[in-house]
């Protein structure tokens, strides 16, 4: 069996293929929302990285020095929704990436966090899909790409807020590609399992301080469960399943789901 620790794919070479357009990607600041920022801009996008954290948006555009498109922080607090329309003008590539994740049965999850994590992750989509259509009606083409996960297509118990926003916003992804096909919009979701992203490394500190075990028995037994390639994915994995549904070769896939989640959903 191949060890949890077993090295990825290192990352594939950029093409150069959104050369004059302009990107939007939420959740900027780090994990899958750098790593599609980084890979966007290596494809000559122009990244409007878009976070509440200032210092990590500054600290993208400095690695991000060097790469054929530039990147400029946007600092907005995705649940100023008025804002956040208001971002997505004139983009040509959305990438909703934005999300957050609260563990607590139902009967004990707080109401105020479930609205929080939905205002995030399906509301603002949606208005951010609204500001950006206009543009990408007028010119006859966009790429919407939504980071979901393979909690849009199964659930998990005690993740109520994560697993419905994840699965509204499958269908407000297929709506838009139904929508945005006469106007060469495609829309698409990206879903991949266990990243290894801050959030994750957050739950597996959780998790193993409740239960009492190692870290690397909450990621074998609990997280890396139902999973058939047992290591985590890495960010870098994901933005190029982003950059691929973005580019030329992939005018003809939308309104689906790409599931990266290592034989997780082949049960």
């Amino acid at each position: 069996m191949t060890s949890p620790q077993a090295a990825a794919p290192g990352p594939v070479a950029a093409p150069s293929d959104l050369g004059g357009r302009t990107a939007l990607v939420t959740g900027a600041a780090g994990g899958i929302g750098r790593a599609c920022a980084l890979r966007l801009a290596a494809a000559g996008a122009k990244v409007r990285a878009v976070d509440r954290d200032a210092a990590g948006l500054e600290a993208l555009a400095a690695s991000a020095a060097g790469l054929p498109g530039p990147v400029e922080p946007y600092v907005l607090d995705l649940t100023d929704l008025e804002a956040a329309e208001a971002a997505a003008a004139g983009t040509d590539v959305l990438v909703n990436n934005a999300g957050l994740q609260h563990v607590a049965p139902l009967e004990e999850f707080p109401p105020d966090v479930f609205h929080t994590v939905l205002t995030v992750m399906l509301e603002a989509p949606f208005r951010l899909v609204r500001g950006a259509l206009p543009h990408m009606y007028g010119q006859g083409w966009g790429r919407i790409v939504n980071v979901s996960s393979v909690h849009g297509l199964r659930a998990s118990a005690y993740k109520s807020a994560y697993v419905a926003a994840k699965h509204g916003l499958e269908g407000l992804s297929k709506t838009a590609a139904l929508e945005g096909a006469p106007h060469g919009v495609t829309s698409n979701c990206v879903n991949p399992a266990y990243v290894r992203t801050p959030l994750v490394q957050r739950q597996l500190a959780d998790q193993a301080r409740t239960h009492g075990v190692p870290e690397e028995r909450v990621l074998t037994d609990v997280l890396l469960r139902d999973s058939a390639v047992k290591r985590l994915i890495e960010p870098e994995e994901v933005a190029e399943a982003v950059a691929y549904l973005c580019g030329p070769q992939a005018s003809f896939v939308t309104g689906t789901s790409l599931v990266l989640d290592g034989g997780w959903t082949a049960h």
